[in-house]
């Protein structure tokens, strides 16, 4: 008997061919097959060709590859047509006309439809004639091929009749291809077996027990309608681990994601669970989030377990298996022949959220409590003549400062800080609009109370800020406004108005913290002299507010700049720059609307 493939040669072939491989040297001696059969076995397993079709076919089952056509044959014999009318008038043609009759061209756009169609499933067994002489209702037979990829729909016991019903159908699951069960469908029947009054669980026992074919007897949803897939895409700003939720309807139907991911959300109708998958990810299958909704009411939830213990919440008492139309997974594929009718759909009704006006002065408590959850994006494309501002966030001490003169001095035409207004007398040696825009104090009031301070204070008896519009002028002019403002500026700055690229600028743990800065000898801000190094409670103190600022407005993030190494924290603030002038990235939607 030949001997298998080498290591290198088995990396390149199939493993489930491979493994077939070693089984058979392995037990050769029990079989009762003559050497000649067993050399041809080998062979045939070891050929290129046969690894070549194996993996075609993993790439057409796991639907890696996409046609576009499914009637390339049928173009194929339009186009001879229109060509067998010009043969005489050109040699392109000609040549066109002979390549097309093929015969391995022929059977290239052959396989192409039978893919494109998916003509290579197993042929599905004729359905039962006792199944479809059922005078009582009008119902439709659906048979599968059970498999490993999940049906991508759940099934839920009907509140009002008791019946079992699908309550929810994944876009881009088999199901969904499918076309053939929808949302409302009465389960009657799995394999002849009758349903009524059994639970999702009795009906997922049923189905799991089953090999091969599967048939399910459906009652079909009355008023069914076609559905488009929305265009919605979100930012999510928390972490979510499905397997974990204890609310979930079914966790294998769920989507985990992690803190600014881009989500596609494709269908909102449920008020509890939407449907969605992760932005550029190739499974087009979707999985089940927890709606805007629902995750601000579960933190308010954790909020007031935290806060008192009280964990009496009427929506919460729904969740769980059975819970929020607490649906079971049915964990099937392919579904073939059908014959129609109709029934019901259940309304969802909407998750109640508590809403509060907050005086906009008060801004901690305004910033403390909002809730996180999602976030609505689009595309914002870079445009050659208007820069996005860049702001940078953090606590006094981070290193905010130096990071924006480094940057101003890489390119002072291009980079530049905003020329901030006073009320102090002009210093010997100072110009207007250098330095200051110097202005009375009647006039700097009447910019405050005007909404035009972006940010303002007082100093000694003089009121300092920064004014909106100097930052427009500046975006007008086609350059970089680099601004490092407090941080409850960004409830003003972060606006379809400035649309500007937001850096937090945050600090490293404590001992990397105090070591960075001494071995640089850093001079504290703290003192009005800059005379001085950091004490360690101003270590302290910095780490503190970053982590309040964080908390409060990390949903309004573009990136987080960790400044342990200056010369490291600088050159990725050049990157986030750069990918904003040369990239499209995701912003607010009600920015680019």
């Amino acid at each position: 008997m030949t001997e298998l493939m080498t290591n290198n040669e088995k990396e390149e072939f199939d493993i489930s061919v491979s493994s077939l491989l070693e089984t058979l040297q392995q037990s050769q001696s029990e079989f009762s097959a003559n050497d000649e059969e067993l050399v041809f076995l080998s062979s045939l397993l070891q050929s290129k060709e046969l690894n070549a079709l194996v993996h075609v076919h993993n790439s057409i089952v796991t639907e890696q590859s996409h046609p576009v056509l499914s009637n390339a044959m049928q173009i194929s014999l339009e186009v001879l047509d229109v060509l067998l009318s010009r043969l005489a008038l050109n040699e392109d043609c000609k040549e066109l006309f002979v390549l097309l009759q093929r015969p391995n061209l022929q059977g290239l756009l052959c396989a192409h439809d039978a893919v494109a169609q998916k003509d290579y499933y197993p042929r599905l067994p004729e359905i039962p004639q006792e199944l479809l002489d059922d005078d009582e209702e009008t119902v439709k037979i659906v048979q599968l091929v059970k498999s490993n990829e999940p049906l991508g729909a759940t099934i839920k016991t009907d509140e009002e009749t008791g019946k079992i019903v699908v309550a929810r159908v994944m876009h881009g699951g088999a199901a969904d291809r499918s076309g053939l069960i929808h949302v409302g469908d009465e389960v009657c029947e799995v394999n002849g077996i009758n349903v009524e009054g059994k639970t999702p669980g009795d009906v997922l026992k049923i189905l799991q027990s089953s090999e091969g074919t599967i048939t399910f007897k459906l009652i079909p949803a009355e008023g069914k309608m076609g559905y488009r897939e929305s265009k919605v895409r979100v930012r999510a700003h928390f972490e979510y681990d499905a397997t974990s939720d204890p609310y979930i309807p079914c966790k294998d139907a769920g989507l985990s994601f992690k803190r600014g991911e881009i989500l596609h959300v494709v269908s909102q109708d449920d008020a509890y669970w939407w449907q969605a998958r992760k932005e550029g990810d190739k499974n087009l299958r979707a999985g089940i989030i927890p709606s805007k909704a629902l995750q601000e009411r579960k933190i308010l939830h954790e909020r007031s377990l935290a806060e008192n213990g009280d964990s009496s919440d009427p929506l919460f008492s729904q969740c769980g298996p059975g819970g929020l139309g607490g649906p079971s997974c049915i964990p099937l594929v392919k579904i073939a022949d059908t014959v129609y009718s109709s029934p019901t759909k259940t309304p969802c009704s909407a998750v109640k959220t508590k809403k509060i006006l907050y005086d906009l002065a008060e801004t901690d408590d305004f910033d403390r409590e909002e809730i996180p959850t999602y976030e609505e994006v689009a595309k914002l494309y870079p445009l050659p003549d208007t820069k996005r501002p860049v702001i940078l966030i953090g606590p006094s001490g981070v290193g905010r400062s130096e990071l924006k003169r480094r940057l101003i001095a890489l390119d002072p035409d291009k980079f530049t800080q905003v020329t901030p207004y006073t009320t102090r007398p002009k210093k010997p040696g100072e110009e207007e609009g250098k330095e200051y825009h110097f202005v009375s104090h009647e006039a700097m009031t009447g910019l405050i109370s005007a909404g035009k301070m972006i940010e303002f204070g007082e100093y000694k008896g003089h009121l300092y800020g920064t004014s909106s519009d100097s930052v427009l002028e500046l975006i007008k002019t086609g350059r970089v406004a680099v601004l490092n403002p407090a941080y409850q500026s960004l409830k003003v700055l972060r606006s379809a108005t400035f649309k500007p690229l937001v850096l937090f600028i945050a600090p490293p743990s404590f001992a990397q913290l105090k070591e960075s800065r001494m071995a640089a000898y850093a001079r504290s801000p703290f003192d009005q002299y800059n005379s001085r190094a950091f004490t360690d409670d101003e270590f302290h103190d910095i780490i503190r507010v970053a982590r309040r600022i964080e908390f409060l407005y990390h949903h309004w993030f573009d990136e987080v700049i960790v400044n342990e190494d200056l010369g490291m924290a600088f050159e990725q603030l050049l990157r986030a720059v750069e990918r904003t002038e040369n990239e499209p990235t995701w912003v607010p939607a009600s920015w680019v609307q």
